[in-house]
């Protein structure tokens, strides 16, 4: 556990700085505002170890696929967020002499992460050719002006000395994570305008992204460079400014940098509209950009902030997750999703898992706008007809739709035969996430307008996956990866066919509901996929009849065929030094061992709860948890939901405590390659899920909340079907306003209570 991150309930602050760890700091003080984001990379040059980044998001390459033993069906590509224009260069030389913190140890240094009003804050001292310099920068991705990003930089030094300031943009760009070495850019254009503004231009291969980046710089008044030049290459342009600094004063200046994507702007359009932002920035100047954006995360606190009184650790780890969610996604644009590292970093390559569906929704319900969750879904809807390609590839037939483990634009992109062939369970997690939004939302026109067609896909592809086994009687799930990717290629695996004997079901239903209500749309639907009722029949008597893997001995469904054949060592017994294990065990003797990366039977008991008595949690909870060793940052917020609703506070706190302070204390040691954004909107599930006890059960808001011993109270937002709800729990009652919206009714234990619009009530 990494302390060096001090506890302040907004911010987050490090003292002191160490080259070794400058990478997780990189990854830890990143900023966003959901249309673009960088790692917080030194604005001076630096030597050291650094993973620069600026992404733009929507903007990917299909990056040839390294793989020894092609197999049909393998994609060609794995899709990557690219490492876009760098904006944030600012070279400064002193008599000289480049500050460079890797060469030059700073004598007092300071780096914030202003969470509440999404400033990126350094400070720092140099002793450069024995003069003393004192700089200070702040720099903002703007939540209103979604193209602007803008540095403030200031220097003093103790001796008169002369300084140069180099400052452009920067387009020779590439990504750690590249399986060929290749340079992702092509066709860079850079220039200059008269009023001076520097522009680069330049597009991705084979995708053909266009991007045009713009920069000026503002100088306080009655500040002025003594002399100025122009540097200009294929790849980067830029200005350098000379100045005779003397002793005591400081020199100030503003970077304004527009960033444009043809995701958004025509490129005949990329110089007019580009010039335009660029000059209303210059003209709004620092300090009103600087309020507006301030003003924009004010509106975001508003609706999703927790406050946790009593635990400083706690309370400064759930706003950053929060802080994180946010910075990555606002979900205006359904062509848009979360990336598993959001602009933090490389790893995963950008591209959406599963995660979005089983752990970012949930979070975007209750914390945003209908319309957010939805955009989320539509990204699934739009691409559809790929899903159904990529089942296509498989041998599937009649419209099966297999979903992608890994995609920027619905293609399968992930070459791990185990993962892209078996871990199928991600078509579950869409079905799911549609149930989820609509039982939350009361939105049901989506299920007829969206739903149905995904769920007619999965449906379909489920009902060809399984086969009749003579020996068992029952329909079995043949070579599949579970949740758990520590074991690979197995039969059965109880969270697959679960889920899959669900989707089954809760599309069947949704096709009897429509077609009593909803004649007209359902009849479309039919004629568009040539369902028919015999088909949906058939899907019932599969689910009817599917295998779920028991153990009469120990009274619980087993994780898959043959677990108990292995040697069950609970996770306590295994020596701290060979953990985590994924880094020092061979794959051969993991896939052999009874651990389990994350939760996999628990992950079905967390999403069907309500299909199981309390005690049947408790005993298969008390039976998995032992042998998980939470090496995925998606298992320990399940573990905490599911550790609370039976009644263990001691696991529920312990496992809230490593999902939200997962990365502030790099707990599985590679914080270094970005932060764990997806898992993070599980840390907001604990919390409402978790330790609020909040369900939707036929339309209604249920709550039944237990908070942490050692916590005074925790208060938070929750928006529920045009309500914005606020909760404060304490110890011995709840309070709840209803802070917007109509009359609502809301059931703590077994009973209802009625809130008036702006009323408040309290249950002790």
């Amino acid at each position: 556990m990494k302390d060096y991150i001090k506890i302040q309930p907004w911010s987050i602050v490090e003292e002191g700085f160490d080259v070794p760890r400058n990478k997780v700091s990189e990854s830890l003080f990143s900023i966003g505002n959901g249309r673009m984001g960088q790692r917080a990379n030194f604005e001076e040059a630096y030597s050291g170890p650094t993973l620069k980044g600026s992404y733009i998001a929507g903007i990917y390459y299909p990056d040839k696929t390294r793989v020894g033993w092609w197999k049909n069906g393998y994609p060609e590509y794995f899709a990557k967020v690219l490492n876009s224009v760098n904006w944030n260069s600012i070279e400064v030389t002193v008599d000289g002499t480049s500050i460079d913190m890797a060469k030059t140890v700073p004598t007092a240094f300071r780096r914030e992460l202003d969470m509440q009003n999404g400033l990126l804050k350094r400070k720092f001292t140099v002793t450069i050719n024995g003069n003393t310099l004192h700089a200070k920068t702040e720099r903002f991705c703007s939540m209103k002006r979604k193209n602007l990003g803008v540095i403030r930089y200031s220097l003093t030094a103790e001796k008169d000395c002369s300084i140069a300031i180099s400052s452009g943009l920067n387009g020779d760009v590439r990504n750690q994570d590249a399986n060929y070495d290749e340079f992702f850019w092509q066709n860079t254009q850079t220039g200059f305008y008269e009023i001076p503004v520097v522009w680069l231009t330049q597009e991705t291969r084979k995708t053909n992204f266009g991007v045009y980046a713009l920069c000026r710089h503002q100088w306080n008044e009655g500040q002025s460079p003594v002399s100025t030049d122009s540097t200009k290459t294929d790849l980067q342009v830029g200005m350098v400014y000379h100045f005779n600094l003397k002793a005591g004063e400081t020199l100030t200046f503003d970077k304004y940098c527009v960033i444009l994507s043809d995701l958004y702007v025509n490129r005949e359009a990329f110089s007019r509209q580009g010039l335009q932002e660029i000059q209303d920035a210059y003209n709004a100047g620092y300090e009103a950009l600087n309020k507006e954006h301030s003003e924009a995360w004010s509106a975001i606190w508003k609706n999703c902030d927790i406050e946790i009184e009593g635990d400083d650790a706690a309370q400064q780890a759930i706003r950053f997750n929060i802080f994180q969610l946010f910075q990555t996604y606002t979900g205006d644009d359904a062509r848009l999703n979360i990336g598993p590292k959001g602009f933090t970093g490389e790893k995963y390559g950008g591209s959406t898992y599963w995660d979005t569906e089983a752990y970012c929704i949930p979070f975007y319900l209750g914390t945003a706008s209908p319309e957010v969750s939805r955009n989320l879904l539509l990204y699934r809807y739009q691409q559809l007809p790929k899903a159904i390609e990529n089942a296509e590839k498989l041998g599937f037939k009649n419209g099966a739709a297999l979903y992608p483990m890994v995609t920027m634009n619905g293609e399968e992109c992930h070459n791990e035969w185990e993962i892209t062939f078996e871990e199928i369970h991600r078509n579950g997690a869409i079905a799911y996430a549609i149930y989820d939004y609509i039982n939350y939302t009361g939105d049901k026109e989506y299920m007829a307008s969206h739903g149905l067609e995904v769920m007619i896909g999965i449906a379909r592809f489920w009902a060809q996956r399984v086969n009749w086994s003579n020996d068992k009687k029952k329909y079995v799930m043949l070579g599949v990866t579970g949740p758990n990717e520590f074991e690979n290629n197995v039969n059965n695996n109880w969270y697959t066919n679960y889920i899959a004997a669900w989707c089954m079901r809760y599309a069947a239903e949704q096709y009897d509901k429509l077609s009593k209500s909803a004649d007209d749309k359902l009849l479309e639907i039919k004629r568009k996929t040539d369902l028919d009722s015999a088909e949906v029949a058939d899907w019932l008597n599969i689910q009817a009849n599917m295998y779920l893997p028991f153990d009469e001995e120990h009274n619980v469904f087993l994780q898959q065929d043959g677990f108990l054949d292995k040697e069950l060592i609970p996770v306590s017994q295994l020596p701290a030094s060979e953990r985590p294990i994924v880094e020092h065990w061979s794959w051969d003797r993991i896939l052999r061992s009874c651990y389990i990366k994350q939760a996999d039977v628990l992950q079905g008991f967390y999403f069907f709860e309500d299909d199981f008595e309390m005690e049947t949690h408790r005993r298969h909870f008390d039976f998995y948890e032992p042998f998980t060793v939470h090496e995925s940052s998606l298992s320990p917020c399940i573990h905490s939901i599911l550790a609370n609703k039976i009644g263990n506070e001691e696991k529920a706190y312990e496992f809230y405590l490593r999902t939200a302070r997962l990365d502030l204390n790099d707990i599985n040691n590679d914080t270094c390659d970005g932060c764990h954004i997806t898992s993070m909107a599980g840390t907001w599930m604990t919390i409402s899920k978790g330790f609020a006890g909040i369900r939707v059960r036929n339309g209604k808001l249920h709550l039944n909340p237990v908070l942490p011993a050692k916590w005074n109270s925790m208060r938070f937002n929750l928006r529920f079907r045009g309500n914005l709800l606020g909760i404060k729990i304490v110890q011995k009652g709840i309070t709840v306003q209803n802070l917007e919206g109509i009359q609502t009714e809301i059931i703590c234990g077994s009973n209802s209570y009625t809130i008036s619009a702006s009323g408040e009530i309290f249950i002790g």
